[in-house]
Parts: structure tokens; sequence; C-alpha cells
């Protein structure tokens, strides 16, 4: 598989143990700048800076502390803080297995693979990918790593697992908390709207998208290392659809997509 194995465990559920390696399922690929000082052009180091003696403090001289009301603090010591980190553990516990279509795409996070420890354990495994795709189920689960504690879905996916991590239900915010205005829509309008989705519906080809972005990020800094003039374009300023245009703009792009 690409990537090293970063860590490794055993999904346990009921009296079952499937020992398996974990491999990062993602990998961002982002130009990253440093900064500089503008005239020498040296790296710049951040400083933690006392705001009232505007002095730099040493690693040692700094505490840790939560604000409970505007300039007051409770002082927490690393020991203190040592003691709630998770007990060390090898377990993705397996809870209880739901429907993978009740998985509200909001609570997904990141995205790993699971893989087989060894050969000896390739049976079990394979046994727990096709019963969860035969019945579109998905593990909730518990672990530990790195001193931290994870909510997570094992899913599978053709021959393999995936484990994603889970965000809790009060990191979630609601849609409804937005008060969102119930505007009516004629029935022309909902016709065009999908007469135009459905001439642009096409399968799920995400190798067709590039990111863009990047790209021209990267072909600035080509030409600036080749000694290049970079000219300056002005942005163009898109104006949103007025509320009685709105028909006519869908009947325009209808016609634009057939």
């Amino acid at each position: 598989m690409s990537g090293g194995t970063i860590w490794k465990g055993s999904v346990h559920f009921g009296d079952m143990d499937v020992p398996v390696k974990l491999h990062t399922a993602v990998k961002e690929e982002r130009i990253q700048f440093h900064l500089l000082h503008r005239r020498d052009r040296v790296r710049l180091h951040q400083q933690m800076i006392c705001v009232y003696e505007k002095t730099p403090v040493q690693p040692e001289a700094q505490i840790k502390g939560f604000e409970v009301e505007e300039g007051k603090y409770v002082i927490v010591d690393q020991e203190e803080l040592e003691q709630t980190t998770p007990e060390s553990s090898r377990m993705i516990e397996v809870h209880e297995f739901v429907k993978s279509s009740q998985i509200y795409p909001l609570f997904l996070d990141h995205v790993y693979y699971l893989e087989p420890d060894s050969e000896i354990y390739a049976s079990r495994y394979n046994e727990l990918v096709g019963a969860l795709q035969r019945m579109s189920m998905a593990g909730i689960c518990t672990w530990t790593m790195r001193k931290r504690s994870y909510l997570g879905a094992v899913q599978a996916r053709g021959k393999i697992l995936r484990l994603s991590t889970l965000r809790y239900a009060d990191e979630v915010i609601s849609a409804a908390s937005l008060e969102l205005q119930e505007i009516p829509v004629s029935e022309k309008e909902l016709n065009i709207g999908s007469e135009l989705i459905n001439q642009l519906t096409a399968p799920f080809e995400p190798q067709k998208f590039k990111n863009e972005h990047q790209k021209r990020l990267q072909q600035l800094i080509d030409k600036k290392a080749r000694g290049e003039k970079v000219v300056l374009l002005r942005p163009r300023i898109l104006q949103p659809t007025a509320q009685d245009k709105l028909l006519e703009v869908l009947e325009a792009s209808l016609k634009k997509a057939a």
C-alpha cells in the first residue's frame, strides 16, 4: 500500500479480533511558504512575547492556562495534564453496528485504510469486509492513538476496510440554527432547474478536476524563479443573480447546456 504503517491495532467486536495496520488514506499537497525578513531574506522564527513586559519568554518560563473570565486563568501543570491522557491501547473497540447511510456526512472527518496485519489474519479480515459490504453496515468504534482518544466508523469498500474518525454530536452545528427563510419556487422554475441538472449529470470522476489554485501558485513560483516579470491582473467580480431574473438565467443556462 502507498505510505507506511502509522499505527497497529485490532478491530474488536464480540469475541472476534482482527489485527490490522493503519495507513493514511488522504494526502494534502499544498505549497508552503516561509516568512522571511524583507531586508535580508532570512527566515523568521516565532517567539512568545509577554504583552506586559514586551520581551520574549523562554520555554522553561511558560505555563498553560485556561481563561475562565477576561484576564482570569486557571493554571494547569504538565503533570496534571498527563493525568487526563487516555490509557494507551491497541484496540479498536466496535460498540455497535449501524446502517452506513445513517452516518450524516458532516460527522465524517479523517479517513484511514486498514489492512490485515499479516496473511495469518487475512481470512478474518475478509470475513469482516464481506459482511459489512453485504449488509451495508458500519461499525461505530472508539480507540486511542498517540495519546488521543477517537470516535470512528469502520466501513468496507471493495476489498478493504476504511476507518473514519467521527466528530462528536456537540461539534456539529444543526442546519436549523441558520433559520433559513421559506422562499416559494414556481413549478416552472423547478422543472427548468431539474432539466438543467439532468443535462449536466455525469459519473463521479474526481480525476477530471485539478487544483487550479495550486497549479497557478506553482506557475507563479516557477516564473519568478526564472526571473520573469509577473503581470498583476485585476480579478473579475461576479454579481449575484437578482431574484426577479432567476427564471431568465435558468432558461439561458438550459439553452447553453443543450
